[in-house]
């Protein structure tokens, strides 16, 4: 005979068990810095992809009359620059700029650093050797001397600037996945794999891959602020983006010789630079800690 307890046992439902991402998510919800930077840097975001749609002044017209007026200045909430143009607009439209030469080569970094450093941690021996060793050689230049390098060899422009600093960050994205990967090799679920006659191809992409891709991932995301930051290095040094285009590096070049007529409007594309960086660090930070299953 079936008692209460026990129907009531049998008829109850049985919750799942949380998935490791489900459960980094949620951790990563309840870090209410992570939450704000991440909420900061999707503003940013979507007003930099918006911006034609948001009423703005054209970031291009200036005037020689209304040139350098201060913060608060009326249908000028943020001033003008040098050349009189809209310093909110300039600002607004100079996210795209500087958030592309900031994400996009360290993107690209982290597919290629990737498949590299899976390759070398898996297969090793000669082949670790000579992937490992041709990356080492690139950690005897400073980056951003390297960077200077490259851009001055290629030549100034938005598009060499992006390969410029792709070429820096392989190498660092190709030895953390490296260290990952070897890590991992030897377990017991890649020996299953291998003794299934899965292929070495298989067993990375399937097998490997999941399992290696959470740390790259979190270290890739802290090099965004550094990305940002060589870019408009790059950029006020004359070796990435061009006048008249708005990119907060560009804007800090053009604005310097205005640093003692007006240093708050002077200071704003360099406050842009620093919030998104440190909003950036801030969200790698959380991201690590919320895979951190130790913890």
């Amino acid at each position: 005979m079936t008692s209460l307890s026990d129907t009531a046992l049998q008829t109850a439902p049985i919750e799942a068990p949380r998935g490791y991402w489900s459960t980094v998510s949620r951790r990563l919800l309840r870090d209410p810095v992570s939450m704000a930077c991440l909420a900061i840097l999707l503003a940013i975001v979507l007003s930099a992809l918006l911006a034609p749609w948001l009423g703005l002044a054209d970031p291009y017209q200036g005037s020689m009359i209304r040139r350098l007026r201060p913060v608060g200045t009326p249908h000028y909430p943020l001033g003008t620059d040098e050349l009189g143009r809209d310093m909110l607009a300039r600002l607004i439209y100079g996210g795209r700029l500087s958030l592309l030469t900031g994400i996009l080569p360290v993107g690209l970094a982290f597919i290629a650093g990737t498949a590299l450093g899976l390759i070398a941690g898996y297969a090793g021996g000669r082949v670790n050797t000579a992937i490992m060793r041709t990356v080492d050689v690139f950690y005897a230049f400073p980056s951003v001397l390297l960077a200077i390098a490259i851009s001055g060899a290629l030549g100034a422009g938005i598009v060499n600037s992006i390969v410029s600093l792709t070429i820096i960050f392989i190498p660092q994205i190709t030895r953390v996945a490296e260290s990952v990967t070897t890590g991992v090799r030897n377990l017991d679920f890649v020996d299953a794999a291998r003794a299934s006659g899965a292929g070495p191809l298989t067993i990375m992409r399937v097998h490997m891959l999941g399992n290696v891709l959470g740390p790259i991932f979190v270290y890739a995301t802290g090099l965004i602020s550094v990305s940002m930051i060589l870019a408009s290095g790059l950029s006020f040094l004359g070796l990435g983006t061009r006048p008249p285009e708005p990119e907060w590096g560009l804007m800090l070049n053009t604005l310097r010789t205005a640093i003692y007529a007006n240093p708050i409007v002077a200071a704003l594309p360099g406050a842009m630079i620093f919030a998104v960086s440190i909003c950036f660090n801030m969200l790698s930070d959380g991201l690590r800690a919320a895979m951190d299953i130790r913890s």
